[in-house]
Order: structure tokens, then sequence, then C-alpha cells
């Protein structure tokens, strides 16, 4: 049976990405026979040049996109260069998983609560240093660069690129590296840039690759914190796919397939930068410069990351505190009530999005999490890990630009009659919490001692018994971690929600992104601190549960 399941998440998984992708292909030419509709091959290009702020809108796509992916991969390596030799670096990964918890919409919000000419900052700085006793007239949120799009971008991709630099520190002898590097005499952060950071980026090039591809292509951030006339390019096609104007599908495709070509070429520019980068780092290298003690990246480093933390934190500490928020005029630095009144006055709005984001998301977890353990005990029995071209297939939705494919997706559904479906709504969830749910549990699995197994083995246990009696419950809490990460990923989609839900379907994030638009800044908040705190709550309980269960077994509480 085992030997079925890796064909069948193939079939799950990458079959309808390659459907989708013709599916946006084919009106990008001019045939959409769904809708019975055909024009020449050039017509939707020549549609979509016309159209009034296309140039705005891709400017602020390569601008964001690009500048925010740098300044993500620049910080999180520069952390590890300045601090990798401290103690508390190593624990790091456990702290980074609340803030990856954190869902994009929710993120975007409370920054735009933090930052928006009448937030929290110009409160806490009004009147006595600012003199200001009304919001100021500049444009903090939706300013015409995207400044602050680019800035939550990076406040959110960098711990992802933070923990996934930690997890391939485990596959390179590194801290021999950086001993034999020290004994000839290289400072510590000289060293680990010459001696591991070349390592580690092999194993990082895939999740930046990603990291670029959303930067270049997201939805429910750029709804929140991009200007909106024009807005950037894939909130401009989201919108020309909801036109009641069925002719503006042609455009959208059209522009969707640009989208993909844009975040292809980005990716062959960082591959080309890297490799130039390789180029003249040898000559750097060969020329034998020790470095001194780095205190000034350090120092650069240290001031850099605790900025994005405090931004981050603040920025739920806003959301938190806006939903608890009575009266509150500006330039008062807090409320003047507290009550939770909001929060029952919407809890029946409530409600219906709340299950609906808990159900789709453990659905899809669940699903992804039985996958991504059979893929890995076939993989072990039979003696072979996933290769390198398998990685980029795994990796494969998370590179395409998601507003390239759903729409061929979606009209896969319509012809086999299940757009707006509850499967369709878990199926589209599960294209993107498989891959985090496999990258989170493949390397823990497969570090799992083999003497346990051998040992069962000699006892007379066949291979299934040990599987579910012996790897099973060891490796809970990995597991569990897993899933929770999975779940995250669940309730932050957005686009997905919407293509395969048809409408008919509300989750939290849904609800949040459209609520940000003009809605009360309390009732946004409630629904922004909610889509928060369900995955917060998944991690909580991934660390508790095992705690618990294993609280008279010190060896397993140890592990994972």
């Amino acid at each position: 049976m085992l030997r079925l399941v890796p064909p069948l998440t193939l079939l799950l998984f990458l079959g309808p990405i390659a459907a989708g992708l013709a599916g946006t292909l084919l009106p990008a030419f001019g045939h959409l026979p769904v809708l019975g509709m055909d024009l020449a091959p050039s017509d939707p290009w020549r549609m979509l040049a016309g159209a009034p702020g296309l140039g705005t809108a891709l400017t602020l796509t390569l601008t964001s996109g690009l500048l925010s992916a740098a300044l993500s991969y620049a910080l999180a390596v520069g952390l590890c260069a300045a601090f990798h030799d401290r103690a508390w670096f190593a624990r790091l990964r456990v702290t980074l998983a609340p803030l990856l918890a954190v869902p994009h919409a929710a993120l975007a919000i409370g920054f735009a609560f933090l930052i928006a000419p009448s937030g929290w900052i110009a409160r806490l700085i009004s009147p006595w240093l600012t003199g200001w006793e009304t919001p100021p007239g500049f444009a903090t949120v939706a300013d015409p660069h995207a400044l602050a799009l680019t800035m939550a971008l990076m406040l959110k991709e960098t711990p992802f690129l933070l923990l996934m630099i930690l997890a391939a520190l485990n596959q390179v002898p590194s801290d021999r590296l950086m001993a034999v590097a020290r004994t000839l005499g290289y400072g510590p952060i000289t060293g680990w840039l010459k001696v591991v950071l070349p390592l580690v980026q092999r194993q990082i090039r895939l999740p930046l690759y990603a990291v670029l591809a959303y930067a270049l292509s997201n939805v429910d951030m750029a709804i929140v914190l991009a200007p909106g006339t024009p807005p950037p390019l894939a909130v401009q096609l989201l919108r020309w796919f909801n036109d009641p104007d069925l002719a503006m599908r042609f455009p959208a495709a059209a522009g969707a397939v640009l989208l993909c070509l844009v975040v292809a070429l980005a990716i062959g520019l960082a591959r080309g930068i890297e490799a130039l980068a390789g180029a003249l780092g040898r000559g750097c290298i060969a020329g034998g410069s020790r470095g001194g003690s780095g205190t000034g990246l350090r120092l650069a480093a240290g001031v850099g990351g605790g900025l994005a933390l405090a931004l981050s934190l603040f920025s739920l500490l806003a959301l938190g505190l806006w939903s608890l928020a009575g009266r509150w005029r500006y330039p008062d630095a807090l409320p003047a009530d507290i009550s939770l009144g909001t929060w029952m006055r919407q809890s029946e709005a409530l409600s219906l999005p709340f299950w609906t984001t808990l159900w789709a998301g453990l659905a899809a977890t669940l699903i992804a999490l039985a996958l991504v353990l059979a893929c890995l005990e076939h993989e072990q029995r039979r003696g072979r890990a996933l290769s390198q071209r398998g990685l980029w297939l795994l990796y494969l939705p998370l590179l395409v630009p998601q507003v390239g494919f759903l729409f061929g997706v979606q009209v896969l559904l319509v012809v086999a009659r299940l757009d707006g479906s509850a499967a369709a709504l878990v199926w589209s969830h599960l294209l993107f919490v498989l891959p985090y749910v496999y990258l989170a549990l493949a390397d823990p699995y497969r570090a799992l001692d083999a003497r346990y197994e051998r040992t069962a083995r000699c006892l007379g246990a066949s291979p299934a018994r040990v599987f579910w009696r012996v790897k099973l419950p060891i490796l809970l809490r990995p597991m569990l971690i897993a899933a929770a990460i999975g779940f995250a990923v669940s309730v932050s989609q957005y686009l997905p929600t919407l293509f395969a839900g048809a409408g008919r379907y509300a989750t939290l994030t849904t609800e949040a992104v459209s609520l940000s638009a003009g809605a009360d800044r309390r009732v946004v908040a409630v629904f922004a601190f909610a889509q928060g705190a369900l995955p917060f709550l998944g991690f909580l309980l991934a660390l508790l549960l095992p705690a618990w269960l294993y609280r008279h077994r010190a060896g397993l509480r140890r592990i994972g």
C-alpha cells in the first residue's frame, strides 16, 4: 500500500497545478471554451497592454517584492553571522514558532494599526514630541511607493528564512568548520561568512526562491498595505478575474502569465546574483582577509533584528488592544475604556468564519500529515531519500504565483462540478499545507535513531507495528509541530479560499481582509486577532501535549 502513496500524492498535488496553469494559458491566448468565448491569440495581450496603470502596478510589484526579499535575506544572514556563537542562538528556533504562526493578513493589519497616521506609534509620540493634536496628513499606509508593504513583507519573511538557515546548519559541520577558521585567525563573522554561508546557501536556495515568489505575487498583504489606484499587479489581476464583464478574464489571464514570467525572471536573477557572488567570494576568500571582531556588523544586525522583532510584537499587541478598546481618541496613547463589548457584539458574525477556518485547516492538515508520514516511511523502507528534482516539485506551489494557476484550477473545478464544495476548499488548502508539513517533518523523521527499529524488529515486530508502536510515539512532538505549521498555513490562505470556495465559504482571513478596506478598526481587530490566535493555539498545543503525555518519560520529552 505504501508504494501507492507517492504517486497518489503527486496526482493530488501536481496534476491540478499543471491543469491550472493550462487553464490560465488558454485564455491568455484567446481561448476560453468554458464560457464559449474565443479571441485572436494577441487580443488578450493587447487588452493587457492597454489597461490603465499597468506600468505602475508592475513597478510596485517589482520594487516591493525584490526589496523585501533582499532585506529579509540580508537580515537573516546577518543575524546568523553575528550571533551564531551565542548560547541563546541555539534556542532561537523555539522562539520563532509564534512569529511564523501569525498569518500574513493579521500581521499586515496590525502593522497598519501601528504605522497609520492615527496609529499607535503616532499616538505614543504625540503631542509631546511631534506637536500633533490631529493625525498628520502624509500617507504611511497605502503609500505611493508601497514602502509599508515592503516593510511588512520583510517582517513576515525574515523569521522563515532564519528558521530555514537554522535547519540548514544541522546539515553541515558548522561547529567544526568554525573551529578551524578561528584557529587560522579568522574573526567570528568573517569566518562564518566565508566558510559556513557557501554551504548553507545551497540548502536555503529553494526557500529563498519561495520568499521571492510570494513577495512578488502576494494579494492579502497588498490589499491591506499597498496603494489601490493602481494596486500591485497581483491585486489588479484579482479584480479583473472578479469583474462582472467576463471578457476581463482574458487580460487577467494574460496578466497572470506575465506575473509568472516576472517571478521566473526574478528567480533567475537571484540565481545569477548568487553565482556572481560565489565567483567574487572565491577571490575574497583566496585573499586571506581575516576580518576583525565584527562589532559594527554585530551592532547593525542586533539593531535590525531587535527592531523587526519589536515591530512584529507591537503589531500583534496593537491588534489585541484595538479589539478591546472602547473610546480611544487621538492623540491618547491608550484607550480610555477597555472592554469585551466588540467581541460580544461580533460573536455571531465571528462564529461561522471561525468554524470554517477550523474545520478546513484541520482537514487539510490531517490529510497532509498522513500523506507525508506515508511518503517518509516508504522512503525509509526503500532506502532512498527525496532527490533535488523531487524537492523542486515539492516547492512548486510555493514558486508559482497563486493567481497564476488558481484561475485555471477554478475552471477545472467548474468543469468537474466541484466548484464551491467543501472538498474543493480543503484540497486547495492542501496544495500549500503539504509542502510545509513535509519540510518540517522530513529531517526529524530521517534523524530518528535506526537502532530503535532494529531492536523492535529483532523482538519480532513487523514493519507496520514498528511504525505505529515505536516511531510515531517517539516522533509525536515533531509531528505535532509540523501539524501546527500546516494548520497555520491553512489559516492564512486567502486566494485559494476565494477561488475554490466560490464565495460560499467565509474564513477569518477572507473576512479580515475584506473588513480592512473600511470597517470599524475595532471590528477589524477582532477578526484579525482571532485569525492570529488560532495558529498560536495550535503551536501551544503542539508544545504542551507531548510534555503532558510524556511527563513520566524523560527520554521522550527530550526528543524533537
